[in-house]
């Protein structure tokens, strides 16, 4: 069995503007600098033997302090990389709401197998992140692994935990800077914590971009 420590990057402007960041390389802003900061200070005294971190600039940001406190190089990984959304990369939903009406109609659906004009289905992305997961625990069995990724990419590792479908909103709290640990196991995923944010425990509130809230609000397509 190999642990995981999972963690989310901190927070970007483009976070507050609730924009989908996608591919996009954004850097993290003062208050995501410091949730690093304190990530970092968190994991001091934890057993760890390899850090992996997505390639975009906010998860290195992110991981950067934690690899000074661990004494470990981050070994970049583009497979960890967030979902890709293809022409609204980088769009805040007002304006996708605006320009791109019919993709977000098809977005609100929360189908596996629909994705943003270009972009990257859900069964896509998910396969692409469960394969680096898989390869990942490989190559380190029976070691523990502090992995930065993104939200999405925490997602499709919840759902799998869970046995759950890839359709269908977010079922689980994924903030920025927040702390989870899992078990890969032969056959599966064990939970064994989520969303800690003690760390954080004193910063502002930090933006969300709920998908229950928009699947539950929002008209569907047929009705519009």
């Amino acid at each position: 069995m190999t642990e995981l420590i999972l963690l989310r990057h901190g927070e970007t402007d483009w976070n507050r503007e609730l924009r989908f960041q996608g591919h996009v390389d954004v850097s993290l802003n003062a208050i995501g600098l410091e949730q690093a900061r304190r990530l970092a200070l968190r994991l001091a005294g934890e057993t760890a033997h390899h850090i992996y971190a997505s390639d975009l600039l906010r998860a290195r940001q992110t991981a950067e302090p934690v690899s000074g406190q661990l004494g470990l190089a981050t070994v970049s990984d583009p497979a960890l990389r967030e979902q890709s959304f293809g022409l609204v990369d980088g769009m805040r939903v007002d304006d996708i709401k605006a320009q791109h009406p019919q993709a977000w109609e098809g977005w609100l659906r929360f189908d596996e197998d629909y994705c943003m004009p270009e972009g990257e289905t859900t069964r896509q992305f998910h396969a692409r992140v469960m394969d680096a997961v898989q390869r990942i625990v490989a190559a380190h069995p029976g070691q523990t692994l502090v992995v930065v990724t993104h939200g999405g990419v925490l997602d499709m590792i919840y759902r799998t935990a869970r046995a759950l479908g890839l359709s269908g909103p977010r079922q689980s709290d994924i903030p920025n800077a927040g702390l989870n640990r899992v078990r890969v196991r032969e056959g599966g995923i064990d939970i064994l914590a989520w969303a800690d944010v003690q760390h954080l425990a004193d910063l502002p509130p930090q933006p969300v971009y709920d998908q229950r809230k928009f699947a539950a609000t929002e008209p569907s397509p047929s009705a519009v």
